[in-house]
C-alpha cells in the first residue's frame, strides 16, 4: 500500500453528510425557485397579483408578525388609514383592501367610520357621491345564497345606528381582527418559525462538518 493511500485513509469526507447537504441544498434551491415561480404567474395576472403574493407570503408575514407584533400592529394601522384616501385611486391596492377586509372580517383599521377619511365615502354635507356614508362592498356581511356580489350592500350603511349596523357590515377593525388572528394562531407561527430555525442550525452544522471533514483530508494528503 503507498504512503498517499494510508494518508487518504486516515482522514475521509464524509460521503453521507456530503450528499445530504447537498440534497438540503437543492430541496431549499426548488423551493425558492417555487416561490419566485407563483410570484412572477401572480405578476403576469395584474388584478390578482396582491392575492398571489398575499398567499404566498402570508406564513412569512405570521412569522414576523409574531417576532415584531407590536411594530406590524403600527404599521397595519398606518397602512390602512393611509390608503383608505386612495382606496378609488389605484385598483391594486383597492384589491388588497378589500382582500384584507374580507379576509379578516373587518372594516377599516379601527371600525367602519375610519372610512370617513375617503372622499367618496365621507359623510360630509359636501360629498355629493352615491357612496357617502357608506362603506366598500368588502365590508359588507355575506349571504351565503348570494351567489353575485352585491357591490352596493354598503351604501347609507353608516347613516344607521351601530347595532342596526352589526346586521350588514363588519363592525370591528382590521387592527384588532389582526391581533386576533395572531392569537388565534400562535402556536402554528411559533412551530413554523422555531422549526425554521432548526433546519437552519441544522444545515450549518452539516456544512461545518463537511468543511472541516475537507480540511482533514487536506491535511493529510
Amino acid at each position: 500500500m503507498s504512503r498517499k493511500h494510508r494518508h487518504l485513509k486516515g482522514a475521509e469526507v464524509s460521503c453521507c453528510v456530503k450528499y445530504f447537504l447537498f440534497g438540503f441544498n437543492i430541496i431549499f434551491w426548488l423551493l425558492g425557485a417555487a416561490f419566485l415561480g407563483i410570484g412572477l404567474w401572480a405578476w403576469a395576472e395584474k388584478f390578482s397579483v396582491f392575492l398571489g403574493l398575499i398567499f404566498f407570503l402570508e406564513l412569512t408575514a405570521g412569522i414576523l408578525a409574531f417576532v415584531f407584533k407590536d411594530w406590524i400592529k403600527d404599521q397595519l394601522n398606518f397602512f390602512i388609514n393611509n390608503n383608505i384616501k386612495a382606496y378609488r385611486d389605484d385598483i391594486d391596492l383597492q384589491n388588497l383592501i378589500d382582500f384584507t377586509q374580507e379576509y379578516w372580517m373587518c372594516c377599516g383599521a379601527h371600525g367602519p367610520d375610519d372610512w370617513n377619511q375617503n372622499i367618496y365615502f365621507n359623510c360630509t354635507d359636501r360629498n355629493p357621491s352615491r357612496e357617502r356614508c357608506g362603506v366598500p362592498f368588502s365590508c359588507c356581511i355575506k349571504n351565503p345564497a348570494e351567489d353575485i356580489i352585491n357591490t352596493q350592500c354598503g351604501y347609507d350603511v353608516r347613516l344607521q345606528g351601530d347595532l342596526d349596523r352589526q346586521k350588514y357590515i363588519y363592525t370591528k377593525g382590521c387592527v384588532g381582527q389582526f391581533e386576533k388572528w395572531l392569537q388565534d394562531n400562535l402556536i402554528v407561527v411559533a412551530g413554523i418559525f422555531v422549526g425554521t430555525a432548526l433546519l437552519q442550525i441544522f444545515g450549518i452544522c452539516l456544512a461545518q462538518n463537511l468543511v472541516s471533514d475537507v480540511k482533514a483530508v487536506k491535511a493529510n494528503w
